[in-house]
């Protein structure tokens, strides 16, 4: 419990004498065994420990033995744990004033000044029970300050209470204190000021209470709330209000940067000359709860059927991390708004109308756990919706379309393939003026595959007095090469026009051989 650790253990003897018992820890980063403080040489069942130099969140192990003179026993391991884990809450020490209507309760964090809760000491939340004494009905009260006051009580009455701590985020809860009962005290000759509010005007804090009408003066002090969390009495750590000293009036005024941004706790008090009264219920305030929320700028960009927007918030609410933004639309012609809640400054209002005119105006919402808070609306600003068309427009309009374009592009396809077999494919077929000469299919192909070369026929005569050469003439080679292209030697010559044209060259050599005789 908090800071004392106890290991318990049974004995198998009761009747052993001069028994006793020693334990060890050992840590997860230890290899070796240290013996536990406060646990050596017991001879209970029982023993207390607790040390500095052990880590409360450090995985540990403990053995014990039993011994006796020289001898002993084995070692009787416990499974490894984790103080903090098998740790419990105990009571918190309680100290109380009493008030004729109220009572001031003190309150210590459970096992202070050691280490276990040492990092949760703002994670507890304290629940008072009080009742009138002796038989009065039971009231609870929660609340994370070490200070509290109790109000609402009666004069010269015998109140009792009870407090227990709980750790929240380990849900862990802690016994109850003892019983602590007071008296309240005899009704206050001068009573306190009542239902203190503050509001802002201008720039400044405006204080505000109720009182009777009475030959008073009031004075008001503020404390930064954390305090109430550090201090078990904060009865020295409030401070005056400057402008809320010494006043007769109900109200006092002071400038917002009297104080800095964050959460206060305000009390007024009521004197008459040497008598005082208690001090008001305190109240508490966010400073930034009274910084005026000024109005948003809206911009707006159309499109057929939706607005897009953009809101744009004031430098005042730059600090607040939780804003939404409500907005207003309408139709320009139309008195029914709509209103729409986003939790993003830009965002997209659909299903509008095109060619319509719609207006805008917004604000921003500020929520926190405690308060919430809202600026004042935009001015309306209107956009008229572009021109869009319905879907049976958009099909009428894409079939017109299609039905020019399709038989473009049909055309533009046969031509491109026309160009393209005639190119890559072209006709077998030859010209007329050609084919004409030609009446066997097999022999145009060949025609069309071959390509012959126009030659001219030379004859050569070795003599040793004369060389002679005859040209044929034109039609004579035009009438052989068409010759030879009708055989069947693939374009070549055949033997018999060679045989004839032997026959000629003899007959000419002998004319000449005459000739010369």
């Amino acid at each position: 419990m908090d800071n004392d650790f106890a290991l318990l253990w049974s004995r198998n003897h009761e009747s052993a004498s001069n028994v006793t018992f020693s334990a060890e820890y050992q840590t997860s980063e230890m290899d070796y065994w240290v013996k536990l403080p406060g646990c050596q040489d017991i001879v209970d069942t029982k023993c207390n420990f607790s040390s500095p130099k052990l880590d409360v969140y450090e995985e540990m192990k403990l053995r014990i033995r039993a011994e006796k003179g020289n001898h002993t026993s084995s070692w009787n391991e416990l499974d490894s744990f984790i103080l903090f884990d098998k740790a419990r809450v105990g009571p918190p020490e309680v100290h109380v004033e009493a008030e004729d209507r109220a009572a001031v309760i003190h309150i210590s964090h459970p096992g202070r000044g050691g280490s276990m809760w040492a990092l949760d000491n703002f994670s507890f939340r304290y629940y008072i029970l009080i009742w009138e004494n002796p038989s009065g009905v039971k009231k609870t009260f929660s609340t994370d300050n070490l200070t509290e006051r109790i109000f609402d009580l009666l004069p010269e009455t015998t109140y009792c209470l009870e407090v227990k701590a709980v750790l929240v985020r380990e849900r862990k809860h802690g016994a109850y204190s003892p019983v602590v009962c007071l008296n309240t005290t005899v009704e206050n000759m001068v009573p306190a000021p009542e239902n203190v509010q503050v509001y802002t005007k201008n720039s400044n804090f405006v204080l505000k209470w109720t009182y009777a009408p009475a030959d008073v003066t009031f004075r008001a002090q503020w404390l930064p709330a954390y305090s109430k969390r550090i201090h078990r009495d904060d009865s020295d750590k409030w401070k005056p209000i400057p402008a809320c000293e010494n006043v007769r009036t109900t109200h006092c005024t002071f400038p917002q940067d009297a104080l800095a941004k964050g959460n206060y706790f305000i009390r007024v008090q009521a004197s008459n000359g040497n008598n005082t009264s208690f001090w008001s219920k305190e109240i508490r305030m966010n400073s930034e709860q009274y910084i005026p929320v000024l109005p948003p700028a809206i911009v707006m960009k159309p499109s057929s059927e939706s607005l897009h927007v953009s809101v744009s918030f004031h430098d005042s609410t730059s600090n607040f991390h939780s804003l939404t933004y409500e907005i207003i639309i309408w139709k320009n012609t139309s008195n029914t708004e709509r209103r729409i809640v986003e939790r993003s400054p830009e965002f997209t209002i659909a299903d509008l109308q095109p060619l319509t005119v719609y207006c805008v105006r917004a604000r921003v919402l500020i929520e926190t756990y405690s308060w919430n808070k809202s600026s004042g609306f935009s001015d309306a600003m209107c956009e008229e919706t572009k021109p869009g068309g319905s879907p049976a427009v958009w099909i009428a309009g894409g079939l017109v379309i299609a039905s020019l374009v399709i038989p473009l592009v049909v055309c533009a396809l046969r031509s491109l393939l026309s160009c393209l077999n005639y190119v890559f494919f072209p006709s077998l077929k030859p010209p007329s003026n050609i084919a004409e000469y030609f009446s066997e299919p097999s022999l145009k192909n060949l025609l069309l595959l071959t390509t012959e070369e126009q030659t001219e026929k030379c004859f050569i005569i070795e003599n040793t007095d004369s060389v002679s050469v005859k040209e044929s003439t034109q039609a004579e080679d035009e009438h052989k090469t068409y010759a030879s292209q009708t055989s069947q030697d693939s374009g070549h010559y055949s033997n018999e026009d060679e045989n004839a044209g032997s026959e000629t060259s003899e007959e000419f050599v002998q004319q000449q051989r005459g000739h010369h005789t």
